[in-house]
């Protein structure tokens, strides 16, 4: 695949970004691609390995990586979008958003940089958008079946696409006044334009596939009604429970879910909200609980709304520090130290911290007390342990504190109630290897059912669970 010397005659060049003091004045997109004749140079780094550990171990999809990398290097960018939209409905998604486990698991990460595959599918997506190939794609031949989808975040959204190809009637249902799910609602303009979701919902929509929105069903629609009006359900409603924190002054006037804050940002941004709305970190000092990609998109809205001070700590220990660009665990990947674009914009860390409690005035927030912990391993166990260091509390003034500890599991509903849904042992939805739940002709796929977890994985279930909902309705 690409050139046979390529991966030693080209560097690796992956996109770049408008500077921090020009982006945060606005939500707007700050990815600046690479021209086309330095992608081509990028695909022509894929190295005919032989066995494609990107496709196969790092790609929860299975994209053909090797394949439209040739393609792009060889200039023929129509042919290598066909190959992306072989295993991916929503690659303009994924090339924003993913963490790419691609690029760890890609062969050249042994010992050097691995190919820009996600800079390569956001390129080749964002060429066939421009170039007028991606059209809708009616189905050859109509089943007569209605399938019901409840959630309109990737995995509803590939599976309705799915479904809908297959020659199914797909209505889906979102509780919000716009489709998207989390990927309109939870994730930040600055990583994701909205204008790119809607992009792609007009192309479904011209498929045939129906939106039903502001409808919570279970509340305005019942159970009943969908059991009895559609020969297949399917259940993509997301991880919606958060992860508290239970400690003394939790009820405290200023502490808020991440999602909470999140989900009002972008409805001020898209205009469904008032500014007086909306949870405002303007001349605050921010604290964000959680280091994961969430918590990091905190510190990217707070930044943007003005916050004078944003702090975020970790419960967990420091990841190593790692400036190789080489992969010490491949193809797996590695738990390395990432600072992402927000961190960037300003931000101060602290890894290894236990929150204690929250103290204030009245009903206001004003301090949260912590203290610094140890992590060690039991060598015969293999788990790690929590202790609290002597005399390392200390106390932090704030005025604002975001929760983005994680998601325990997928909420326990009025609408999973009256269906009769069983759950596993984490809360989310048991279902088997088919993705059918306990109930006759009711699917689940996505965070419902897994847990909290990748875009790009929930976009793999939905295409399954629609492989097999199809099969059950044409058997």
């Amino acid at each position: 695949m690409g050139k046979i010397t390529g991966f030693i005659d080209y560097k690796r060049k992956s996109y770049s970004y408008k500077k921090k003091e020009e982006r945060i004045k606005n939500y707007n997109e700050f990815i600046i691609l690479r021209s086309e004749n330095e992608l081509r140079n990028q695909g022509a780094r894929c190295m005919d390995c032989g066995i494609p550990f990107c496709h196969s171990a790092g790609c929860p999809v299975f994209n053909l990586i090797p394949d439209w990398n040739d393609l792009v290097y060889r200039n023929k960018w129509r042919e290598a979008y066909e190959q992306l939209e072989r295993t991916n409905n929503l690659p303009e998604i994924t090339g924003r958003v993913c963490p790419a486990p691609c690029e760890s698991a890609c062969t050249l990460s042994i010992n050097t940089s691995p190919v820009t595959i996600k800079q390569i599918e956001l390129a080749i997506i964002e060429n066939a958008f421009k170039k007028g190939w991606v059209e809708p794609k009616s189905p050859f031949t109509e089943t007569g079946k209605k399938v019901a989808i409840v959630g309109s975040g990737p995995a509803g959204l590939s599976a309705a696409q799915q479904l809908r190809r297959s020659g199914h009637k797909v209505v889906v249902f979102e509780k919000d006044f716009k489709p998207g799910g989390i990927l309109r609602y939870g994730i930040p303009d600055f990583k994701l334009e909205k204008k790119v979701i809607d992009r792609r919902l007009e192309q479904m929509e011209r498929e045939g596939i129906t939106f039903e929105t502001d409808v919570i069903i279970g509340e305005d629609l019942s159970a009943h009604y969908l059991r009895k009006t559609f020969d297949a359900i399917l259940l993509t409603v997301g991880a919606g429970e958060p992860r508290n924190l239970d400690v003394p002054g939790r009820g405290f006037e200023g502490i808020h879910f991440a999602m909470d804050y999140l989900k009002k940002s972008n409805k001020y941004i898209s205009g469904e909200l008032n500014e007086r709305e909306i949870i405002n970190a303007k001349n605050k000092v921010v604290l964000v609980i959680g280091g994961g990609d969430t918590g990091s998109d905190c510190v990217g809205t707070a930044n943007r709304q003005g916050a004078r001070e944003v702090y975020q700590f970790e419960i967990l220990p420091k990841p190593r520090i790692w400036k190789e660009e080489w992969n010490p665990e491949w193809p797996e990947w590695p738990a390395i130290l990432r600072t992402s674009t927000s961190h960037e914009e300003g931000c101060k860390r602290e890894w290894s911290i236990l929150t204690k409690k929250f103290t204030g005035r009245g009903i206001k927030l004003e301090r949260v007390h912590c203290a610094k912990v140890e992590w060690t391993k039991n060598e015969k166990t293999k788990k790690m342990k929590m202790v609290e260091i002597p005399g390392s509390e200390f106390t932090l003034k704030v005025d604002m504190v975001f929760l983005a500890m994680g998601f325990l599991h997928t909420e326990h509903n009025r609408l999973l109630k009256h269906l009769g849904i069983l759950f596993d042992k984490t809360g989310n939805i048991n279902i088997d290897s088919k993705y059918s739940t306990n109930v006759p002709g009711v699917f689940a796929a996505g965070d419902a059912s897994m847990g909290a977890s990748l875009v790009v994985n929930a976009i793999y279930h939905g295409r399954e669970a629609a492989r097999e909902i199809n099969n059950y309705l044409i058997k």
